[in-house]
């Protein structure tokens, strides 16, 4: 972007606090515009979205990383609240099934919000350090959350969690390619993704169960 900022008060200055109301139809206009106009939206087309200026849309969100916070937690939130539905116990009951759909409800987000999936990680993220920080924070929840989909394979400890980190970073770097070529239908890819590591898993899991220390904290196994 090249708009010159011009902070507004602080969010929780008395000058800053406004109505949730009123926030969230900012959002919803910053929203709009990002899926209409693609990632690098500038704040001034997001003001005139919301009919108002660019310092009175400063002023709802203290600054520029205000409102790219605002938009990365309503986001961010919303996918792993859909993740965590759709891998609650009772609903899937094998961890190769909870696998599945924790990539395709991942996969079905970006889909449905390609654009502000990139004006999140590519775009807001390259510019602020809080948007990177929040949305850095979140993928390691989901890791975290997803490693305890793995105790009935006897996974636990580190070796749950190094697998969980890993499938998040995997099925993040494999979606960005798909949005960028779409050469499968999600459906496919989801398919693809689930085999590849549901291949790999029970394989590792069988190396890791004769090393030393494995869950613990320590090496899973010994190199050379």
């Amino acid at each position: 972007m090249t708009d010159h900022e011009v902070p507004g008060p602080a969010p929780g200055s008395p000058a800053g606090r406004r109505s949730p109301a009123r926030r969230q139809d900012l959002l919803d206009a910053a929203d709009r515009v990002v899926m209409r106009d693609g990632p690098d939206v500038s704040m001034n087309t997001i003001a005139a979205e919301a009919g108002i200026t660019k310092p009175i849309l400063y002023r709802h969100f203290g600054d520029k990383d205000g409102l790219y916070r605002a938009l990365a937690e309503r986001h961010t939130e919303d996918l792993a609240l859909a993740i965590r539905a759709a891998v609650r116990p009772g609903r899937r009951t094998t961890p190769r099934e909870r696998i599945r759909a924790t990539i395709d409800t991942y996969l079905a987000h970006i889909e449905a919000n390609p654009q502000l999936y990139r004006f999140l990680l590519h775009h807001a993220g390259a510019e602020s350090a809080d948007v990177r920080g929040h949305v850095t924070a979140y993928q390691r929840r989901i890791g975290e959350e997803l490693a305890a989909s793995f105790d009935p394979l006897g996974a636990s400890g580190v070796l749950a969690r190094a697998w969980a980190h890993g499938i998040v970073g995997m099925v993040q770097a494999s979606g960005d390619w798909w949005l960028d070529e779409h050469p499968c239908d999600r459906a496919e890819l989801t398919v693809y993704l689930t085999e590849l590591l549901w291949g790999a898993l029970p394989a590792a899991l069988a190396t890791a169960a004769d090393a030393p220390d494995r869950g613990t904290g320590g090496r899973a196994y010994e190199s050379g």
